[in-house]
């Protein structure tokens, strides 16, 4: 029985050390998962970040273009005053009444000028399209030169043109931050895009963080149930072991006490006992 016991216990204590070290990996997964998870999360807020800054700068030029557009148009509504006086001017002069308006052919050129900057044409198309600018030009450019004969014309013509060229700054202007504003928009776009896609891969890893961790506690409980049973078969075994050794004394002793009876007789029959055999007696307390 304390072979088998022994047997029992010696397998007990292999499985027990089979859950120890399964525990052990697991915790080391586990651990692996919670770095590469926290890696991700720090990694998300910095991408995070990284877009708030771009949606604050993004912002911020918005608020300039809208700013440059009312200044634009203001300027623009300045040279319209000039430019209707000089409509008024020449309904009120019959020389110059077959002329067209100066304001609304320039509204004609800045569209042309749009639809060439933004649509797509064949190379006749877009030939034709700046020759007809060029014609415009001119037609302004001669109806300019006619009217400037008139001192006070050609002064509020003069104080037109430096609206306008001031407006046409303003509206390079508006271009510019705009193109930087659609830039920071467009960074703050991909920035979340990461963020999100980090998060993910966060989220994946706490999964796995978690599950590892799970089954570690599970092999953890395990390992203390073996703990457990191995301590209760030392008790066995110790028992065993001692009620055997304590038997195996008992019948040393039974055996020594009748060689010791067994002298005993010699001597009171007279025999010569040897030193060995007088400590006997005297262990068995005969003598």
């Amino acid at each position: 029985m304390l072979d088998e016991l022994i047997e029992k216990r010696k397998k007990l204590l292999s499985e027990s050390e089979q859950h120890k070290n399964r525990r052990n990996e697991l915790n080391a997964l586990a651990s692996s998962h919670a770095r590469e998870r926290n890696q991700l999360n720090a990694q998300t807020r910095e991408f995070v970040e990284e877009a708030q800054k771009n949606k604050e700068l993004r912002d911020q030029h918005n608020n300039e273009v809208h700013r440059l557009k009312d200044e634009r148009n203001q300027i623009n509504a300045k040279a319209n005053e000039y430019f209707e006086e000089i409509e008024a001017f020449k309904k009120d002069h019959s020389a110059f009444q077959k002329n067209s308006s100066i304001k609304e052919l320039q509204r004609q050129i800045e569209a042309m000028e749009f639809r060439q900057q933004t649509e797509v044409f064949t190379t006749d198309k877009e030939r034709e399209l700046i020759d007809k600018i060029k014609h415009m030009k001119a037609t302004i450019k001669e109806q300019e030169d006619e009217l400037e004969q008139n001192k006070d014309l050609k002064t509020k013509l003069q104080n037109a043109r430096d609206l306008r060229k001031q407006a046409s700054d303003v509206h390079d202007k508006v271009t510019e931050v705009a193109e930087l504003a659609q830039n920071h928009h467009d960074l703050m776009v991909e920035f979340y895009r990461k963020a999100d896609q980090s998060r993910e891969a966060a989220d994946a890893e706490h999964k796995a963080f978690v599950e590892a961790q799970e089954a570690a506690d599970e092999e953890h409980k395990a390992f203390i149930t073996c703990q457990k049973e191995l301590r209760d078969y030392d008790k066995v075994i110790s028992g065993l072991r001692n009620k055997k050794r304590k038997t195996k004394v008992t019948k040393e002793q039974r055996e020594v006490r009748q060689e010791a009876e067994r002298i005993f007789q010699l001597f009171k029959g007279g025999e010569k006992l040897t030193t060995e055999d007088i400590l006997l007696l005297q262990r068995s307390k005969l003598l």
